[in-house]
């Protein structure tokens, strides 16, 4: 067994009086936590076989079938190939999944499909001939914990449909960790429904809808976050990166539970993958909108910490939401606009939404439809002169480079404050931590 799978959690007995009930619900713990069990699948697997290191199963379903709350299944490195989906078409409008994980882990027992440590599993459904719309993984479930995997290659097979989907969540409380999900025929990471699902660490692009019904293109984000239940917990991303999409960075529409992004990067959406055709909307982030319709019912997003240049639309864009998202910290550059903040009142005129507090616009547009929205202490607001001066660098490229040990985010001296820069502590309070007199300007607090 690896030893991710066989920790248990030490029971500290004070010298104080502890609650009967405590010490009951602590040993619990600890039991089921000595119980896990850790499966294992390899492409040479075996569904026959006894899914441990040395004999292990070949699928994922298999592997389901098995799992508990608190287990892990390792995926050994190499390819898992799709040719087809687990259930018919019903019709050539119909959804059908390759994979679906529908058994449900525990509150802090999660069910983790994880890469094995120091190994690439690669999903690829490129060999799929279901002639409907396609979902690679369908999450179901909740509590479930998907760490390190690599998907890849879902199509389209007919005209009459939007877009296929990498990852569909419609489960609540789960995380997506490390995953690289790009050349999707449509958006790479989807949530559906279900709420407290956290999307950390990941990448997701080349993502490109050529045969969408709706125009080539126009569904090919990178991340979307949609048609969540009102009331549910927050969905986040955090750490994550969108570029190359042939629509937008990250999508908020029709989200009717609140969605953060923070720490988070986007550019050079809204083109043909790896050409400069113009293709869907081409937005870095898209925060919220209902079809520019007015809705009662619209809640508030945050974009905080977070980069967008070079997208062919905006860097940040309200799209038409009904109520003030907040845009704190971010650096735009290079987009057109930086800041379209185009919102909708309660009579369906257009208006300026938006709390915007310690942002950068700089070079392209800097903003748009400002009027009516909540803007101060910004780079435009405060009359600094903006210069490549100010950077270390304003340089376009690396931004992709391999994350760090852990998966966070590569460590770049693009777009991050010069030591003289006269950003620096021109910010104000807004509840992210800082150094020096007051916040920085910007994703990027100067240290």
């Amino acid at each position: 067994m690896h030893p991710a799978a066989t920790t248990t959690r030490a029971l500290l007995i004070a010298a104080v009086t502890v609650s009967p009930i405590a010490i009951i619900a602590d040993a619990a713990t600890a039991s089921h936590a000595a119980a896990a069990m850790a499966y294992y699948i390899a492409p040479n697997g075996n569904d026959g076989a006894a899914g441990t290191q040395a004999a292990p199963w070949a699928s994922i379903a298999r592997a389901q079938t098995a799992a508990q709350a608190g287990d892990t299944v390792y995926f050994r490195g190499g390819t898992y190939a799709y040719s087809r989906a687990n259930t018919a078409c019903s019709s050539r409008t119909a959804r059908v999944d390759a994979i679906t994980l529908s058994k449900s882990g525990g509150s802090g027992s999660p069910i983790r499909y994880w890469a094995y440590p120091g190994e690439k599993p690669i999903f690829d459904f490129s060999r799929m001939t279901d002639d409907c719309r396609i979902k690679g993984f369908d999450v179901t479930g909740s509590w479930i914990h998907l760490k390190g995997l690599e998907v890849t290659g879902v199509r389209q097979n007919n005209t009459l449909n939007h877009e296929s989907w990498g990852i569909w969540i419609s489960g609540a409380n789960n995380t997506f960790e490390q995953i690289n999900v790009h050349h999707i025929m449509g958006t790479g990471l989807f949530v559906n429904g279900g709420g407290g699902n956290l999307v950390v660490n990941s990448d997701a692009h080349d993502n490109y809808d050529s045969l969408s019904s709706n125009g080539a293109g126009e569904s090919g984000d990178g991340f979307g976050a949609h048609y969540m239940p009102a009331g549910a917990p927050s969905n986040v991303f955090r750490g994550c990166r969108a570029w190359n999409n042939s629509d937008d960075g990250f999508d908020l529409i029709d989200a009717y539970s609140p969605v953060v992004i923070e720490s988070s990067w986007a550019w050079r959406n809204g083109y043909v993958p790896g050409t400069t055709t113009a293709a869907g909307n081409g937005n870095g982030f898209k925060a919220g909108g209902y079809g520019g319709d007015y809705d009662a019912g619209a809640v508030k997003h945050t974009v905080r910490l977070s980069v967008a240049f070079a997208n062919r639309a905006a860097g940040f864009y309200a799209n038409h939401h009904p109520v003030a998202n907040d845009f704190f910290n971010n650096t735009s550059y290079g987009n057109h606009p930086d800041f379209n903040m185009l919102g909708v009142d309660s009579s369906g005129a257009a208006v300026g939404q938006g709390n915007l507090r310690n942002n950068i616009a700089y070079a392209g547009t800097l903003t748009s439809n400002m009027t009516g929205a909540n803007a101060s202490y910004n780079s435009w607001n405060l009359g600094l002169p903006l210069s490549d001066g100010q950077f270390q660098s304003v340089s376009v490229s690396g931004w992709d480079a391999p994350r760090q040990a852990g998966g966070s985010l590569p460590v770049l001296p693009q777009l991050h404050l010069s030591a003289n820069s006269t950003l620096i502590d021109k910010g104000t309070a807004v509840g992210l931590p800082y150094q020096g007199s007051a916040p920085d300007l910007g994703a990027f607090e100067q240290r």
